[in-house]
């Protein structure tokens, strides 16, 4: 029997016919591994940076630490050791000294873009590429560096939280794209083609609040799959949230892990941005009504990677 939607009434359709509906494969050709990146044209991004008027610049990425959320498994928390102080003269001649360190992470531990490698089902990446091309090596097709150059542009940001009147959302709630429509509008702005859509759930706050990695991990607030019509419609280049994976945890489907990404990855070619800081931009936006911006959040370009650590910034 198909899940119930949020409302409890109606049914929700299978993830497949979705996809289906909401596919990019082939619409900027048969080798295409950008997806709804290439919705961001030179165009959007001049008109992106004629949002800059005071010059209010916002970081967005966690700090990279041992205190982040993660805890263990595929993605711990970064570890960073140092291999030199200063103190040692390292073999060179005269006063200089020098201090270096070195970062062990998982590329996805932190704030992190989800590359169109990341995700697939049925034996097939995003653009119809075999799934077999990712191996030990790495991804063949659809790696992060194909999210270069970029991603710039047009950044809105939809505060959910504070548009519902909490700090957070409770786990497990999910946000139908009905609500994405009454927020834009409450805050006067409007989502459109090539824009970095950022949707803020409250669930960084909640980790920064009672430090839970457990609770921060067991579930999340978070996009309903019905929002990938949405997403599409508008012509949305790239969605990022304050959460480990943009969607709902719990899920929608009994039978189904992150649904949501199976769709927005793997069929409309969308990457996702995780573990995002958005409440000192969020506060910054209730206070001038103005929730658009200059986004600007390039990868790192490490070859063949499924993913990258991102600093996204957002400036006003």
């Amino acid at each position: 029997m198909p899940p119930e939607s949020e409302s409890g009434t109606t049914p929700l359709e299978d993830f497949r016919t979705i996809g289906r509906r909401v596919s990019n494969w082939g619409r900027w050709g048969a080798d295409d591994e950008r997806g709804t990146l290439n919705l961001i044209t030179p165009e959007h991004v001049v008109a992106a940076a004629g949002l800059v008027r005071t010059g209010r610049t916002f970081a967005m990425g966690i700090p990279f630490d041992g205190d982040g959320p993660q805890e263990g498994g595929l993605r711990g928390n970064p570890v960073r050791v140092m291999q030199a102080t200063g103190a040692e003269r390292r073999g060179r001649p005269g006063s200089l000294r020098f201090s270096d360190d070195v970062v062990f992470m998982a590329l996805q531990a932190a704030s992190q873009w989800d590359a169109l490698a990341h995700v697939h089902y049925d034996g097939l990446l995003y653009n119809g590429f075999p799934s077999s091309s990712v191996d030990v090596t790495g991804a063949a097709h659809c790696a992060v560096t194909n999210l270069s150059p970029g991603v710039a542009g047009r950044g809105v940001l939809l505060d959910v939280a504070r548009h519902r009147g909490v700090e957070w959302l409770a786990l497990g709630s999910a946000i139908p794209p009905e609500e994405l429509d009454e927020v834009a509008a409450a805050q006067g702005v409007e989502v459109g083609e090539g824009d970095v859509l950022l949707v803020r759930t409250g669930w960084r706050r909640k980790f920064v609040t009672d430090k839970d990695k457990d609770g921060f991990k067991a579930g999340e607030p978070g996009l309903s799959v019905r929002c990938a019509d949405w997403l599409h419609r508008r012509g949305v280049a790239a969605v990022g949230s304050d959460n480990y994976a943009v969607e709902v945890v719990p899920g929608e489907y009994d039978d189904e892990y992150l649904p949501f990404h199976m769709i927005a990855i793997r069929d409309m070619g969308m990457p996702l941005a995780e573990i995002l800081d958005l409440e000192e931009l969020a506060a910054d936006c209730a206070s001038d009504g103005i929730y658009e911006f200059l986004f600007t959040g390039p990868p790192l370009a490490f070859t063949r990677g499924a993913g990258s650590p991102v600093n996204p910034l957002a400036l006003k």
